[in-house]
């Protein structure tokens, strides 16, 4: 697979979100299931998967995916690139910690989790408003200083607090909801990245399984820990208001040869030469279906056909790419403009 610079570090096109191992998606897959498809994406050219300390059932398992994603790399480890994500609450200030030692407790319990020496990409997972940034950049460059994490990001951000971050520790990546049915990011935050060397690792690339063409407006999703049931474009009514979208994808995929979530990944990898999507899934059909889509190369005029239908299609449902969390451990998402 072709390599992407996100900062200073190398990865290849297309990442792996290893979420779905652990939650999110309804029941999860055998242990064994999980640890042969992430293998299996390394053996196809991924070098780059992402997970987060949070990934699992937060109040009983939190850390499960990191352990199983370091479970996973462990004959391997030295040639990946390991994201993995960090939230601050405001009450572990509390006693006098500061910022600086609230992050390193973090990361000492990811780097035991993945059972690792070191973080290559260290995310802020979402702003706490109440914990002031500058403070968590400067942590941050302390920890590449140290050598114990190689460069760091942030997630869900806008341009402005993105910049005030950047200011202080140079920031390598910004994960950011970006699709085709999401592309706030195209107005500010690409264009920023672009002109300072930031890759932008775009999480939810397929729209949740939208642009696959396989959920449908009578889709039911499990009951259990599906967090799809609670993705805008997901309901009912905007299934079916952004079918032309699909029509479109379906109209390149049978032209090229390939599938519509593959030719979604190719409109972006086409787009942004610093973009790097990371699809996830808990199916390894799926998995290296979207991964494939490296080998999916669009023509010049090809993408500017593509890229003028979706222009005239209007998007229904929307969901939007700043987002900050608040307040003690367990409060929901709550949205915030910049």
């Amino acid at each position: 697979m072709k390599k992407r610079m996100i900062g200073n570090l190398e990865v290849s096109e297309i990442g792996m979100g290893c979420m779905g191992f652990s939650h999110g998606y309804g029941k999860v897959p055998e242990e064994g299931y999980a640890l042969d498809a992430i293998r299996k994406a390394y053996e196809t050219g991924c070098t780059f998967f992402d997970t987060a300390e949070v990934y699992g059932d937060i109040m009983f398992y939190p850390g499960h995916n990191e352990l199983l994603v370091g479970k996973a790399i462990s004959g391997f480890r030295k040639d990946v690139v390991l994201a993995t994500k960090l939230f601050i609450y405001s009450e572990e200030l509390s006693g006098g910690k500061s910022i600086r030692e609230a992050v390193r407790a973090h990361l000492e319990k990811s780097l035991a989790n993945l059972n690792t020496d070191y973080i290559d990409l260290y995310y802020l997972h979402r702003i706490n408003a109440e914990i002031p940034l500058e403070e968590v950049a400067e942590a941050m460059g302390s920890l590449i200083r140290e050598g114990v994490i190689r460069a760091w990001g942030l997630s869900q951000v806008g341009v402005e607090t993105l910049a005030k971050a950047h200011a202080i520790t140079p920031v390598a990546a910004v994960q950011n909801l970006y699709s085709m049915l999401e592309r706030d990011c195209e107005k500010e935050i690409f264009p920023y990245c672009m002109e300072h060397g930031i890759g932008v690792v775009a999480f939810s690339p397929i729209a949740s399984g939208f642009l696959s063409g396989k959920i449908h407006a009578d889709t039911q999703f499990e009951a259990v820990d599906d967090v799809r049931k609670f993705v805008p474009q997901l309901k009912k009514e905007n299934i079916e208001a952004n079918l032309p979208i699909l029509d479109i994808l379906h109209e390149y995929a049978d032209r090229k040869g390939a599938t519509p979530a593959q030719i979604s990944l190719a409109w972006m990898l086409h787009k942004y030469p610093n973009v790097v999507p990371i699809p996830g899934s808990k199916n390894q059909e799926r998995i290296l279906e979207n991964l494939g889509a490296a080998n999916v190369e669009l023509t010049g005029e090809e993408f500017r056909m593509l890229e003028a239908a979706l222009n005239a299609c209007p998007v229904y449902g929307h969901r939007g790419h700043v987002e900050t969390v608040q307040g003690n451990f367990g409060n929901n998402w709550k949205k915030k403009e910049d």
